[in-house]
């Protein structure tokens, strides 16, 4: 607790600090958060232009007989480009005498500013009224240091904004992954690897647009409030329209209004949105997430297992340059995504890894002895369905490191596919895994709107019989539009926060969304 405090204490002396040099800046006519500010180059950009003079003067000496080796001051080197401006935050800084070393730190990375006082004169002490966290501008020629660091020689600097608080510690980061998540701006400044998830994200969206795109798809909008949270099992979120007087729920799917569009004549479509299900919070699972959702129509499960390998290997090859995804820390895997995954019947390896077979344990009483004979917990209340799904998350899942598609599910865990032919009880359904991981699920789509109003009304019936408020429901609105006839179709749902983690290589959804939702 003293400690506590005494930090606390710490932080309001650095404030107060902080704002006496805000009044300051006043005094002297300079205001501390101007409009707006004129950049001619990124931090990257301008080290490029050093590197491409002095690759230019190379040639030319080269071509020169007994060039002289110039060294001048404080420079190692006589390169010096033409002026340029940029502006970032001040993330370091030392101090030597009459000159002064600032890290500056943009979007495109760092590059060190050379402030000396014969070069900027009484505009010098106005270094000492700055501090780190500040944002600043600055202009002067690229230059190399003696110390060989690419560097802009200042001529002129101007305050952009001044920062009350302090960053994080410089050598400590931030760490704590709560205070990382509930500050991501932080984050950002602080952490290098949480800026290079944040623009990797955005890539691999524009990647899996550029993909749909080539093959003919349509990207379209779905409600995000609906009247049925239908077309998953889950337990959405629901809440009220004053001017319409009724109860609505946020989506838990887009699989339903999109399969309209099918009917429609909308032959290719898909969706990159948010999802929302009241849901636990875990490294997998945050209440709100993204998918890309796709349905095409004339094609299968199958078409549909090719495309998702294709689109998860090209996207890796767009955003990272290979195929091949290098092990996370110490004891990680090397992922290899090439195409084609293997496809895992799901009978046979729940046999494997369990010894259990469904098409025998039909029942929620036998499943539940067969699974507590085996160590594997069974949590009362569940219909057949879930638990059989218990078992794939216990005991088949952890198995499924490279990329692989478990295939042919049974009919009650998939109220929305179509059955397999000479198959009793199965429907074309697979899921994508990798790293122990469900990445993304897919059906051959039920057209039959007999078996699907059937299949429907068995879902409200385990409902009741089980209270379970994440089995699926029945959406009439979703039946009438399929009654007018739906074209056999492939319908996919991937995670996109899921891709990224695969990715990135990191193993907690927090570190790829930006704002994730965080207990109190």
């Amino acid at each position: 607790m003293d400690d506590e405090r005494e930090q606390l204490a710490g932080e309001r002396r650095l404030i107060h600090d902080r704002l006496a040099k805000i009044e300051a800046l006043r005094a002297r006519g300079i205001d501390p958060y101007p409009r707006s500010f004129h950049r001619t180059h990124l931090a990257a950009e301008a080290i490029a232009l050093l590197e491409a003079l002095e690759a230019l003067e190379a040639l030319e000496a080269a071509g020169a007989a007994g060039a002289a080796d110039a060294t001048a001051g404080e420079t190692g080197d006589h390169s010096r480009t033409e002026p340029v401006t940029v502006a970032g935050r001040i993330m370091a800084r030392r101090g030597m005498g009459k000159a002064s070393f600032i890290d500056l730190k943009d979007g495109s990375g760092r590059i060190q500013l050379f402030a000396r006082q014969n070069m900027l004169g009484d505009d010098f002490e106005l270094l000492e009224l700055l501090d780190l966290g500040d944002i600043v501008g600055a202009s002067g020629p690229v230059i190399r240091t003696r110390k060989g660091e690419p560097s802009i020689e200042v001529t002129s600097v101007t305050v952009l904004t001044k920062a009350i608080r302090p960053l994080p510690d410089k050598w400590a980061g931030l760490q704590d992954i709560e205070a990382r998540t509930r500050q991501r701006y932080l984050d950002l400044i602080s952490n290098e690897w949480a800026m290079r998830n944040a623009r990797l994200r955005p890539a691999i969206v524009a990647s899996i647009r550029k993909f749909m795109h080539a093959r003919g798809f349509v990207e379209v909008e779905t409600p995000v409030l609906v009247a049925v949270a239908a077309g998953a099992s889950a337990k959405p979120f629901r809440t009220h329209h004053n001017s319409l007087n009724r109860d609505l729920y946020l989506r838990i799917a887009t699989e339903l209004p999109l399969k309209k569009l099918l009917v429609g004549g909308m032959e290719k479509v898909f969706e990159i949105g948010r999802l929302f299900r009241n849901e636990g919070v875990d490294h997998d699972h945050n209440p709100e997430f993204t998918t890309m959702e796709s349905y095409e129509a004339y094609t299968d499960y199958k078409g549909v297992m090719e495309m998702v390998e294709q689109l998860v290997s090209t996207v890796a090859v767009d955003v990272t340059g290979s195929m091949t995804l290098a092990p996370s820390g110490e004891g990680g895997v090397e992922i290899d995504l090439t195409p084609p995954w293997p496809r895992l019947d799901l009978r046979e390896t729940i046999i494997k890894e369990t010894g259990i077979d469904f098409a025998v344990c039909n029942d929620v009483e036998s499943l539940s002895q067969a699974m507590r004979e085996r160590g594997i917990h069974v949590e009362q209340g569940l219909s057949w369905g879930r638990l059989l799904d218990k078992v794939i998350s216990a005991s088949v899942e952890p198995k499924l490191i490279q990329p692989a598609f478990l295939v042919d599910y049974p009919v009650e865990m998939s109220p929305l596919a179509k059955r397999k032919p000479g198959s009793d009880g199965i429907v074309e359904r697979f899921e994508a895994f990798v790293l122990g991981s469900e990445m993304a699920n897919a059906f051959s789509e039920l057209n039959d709107p007999v078996d699907q109003r059937a299949r429907f009304e068995e879902q409200e019936k385990l409902r009741t019989e089980f209270s379970d408020d994440e089995t699926d429901r029945l959406d009439e609105d979703f039946l009438t539009a399929i009654e007018h006839g739906m074209p056999p179709a492939g319908g996919l749902g991937i995670g996109i926060d899921r891709l990224t983690m695969l990715i990135a290589r990191e193993e907690s959804i927090r570190e790829v969304i930006l704002f994730p939702q965080l207990r109190t």
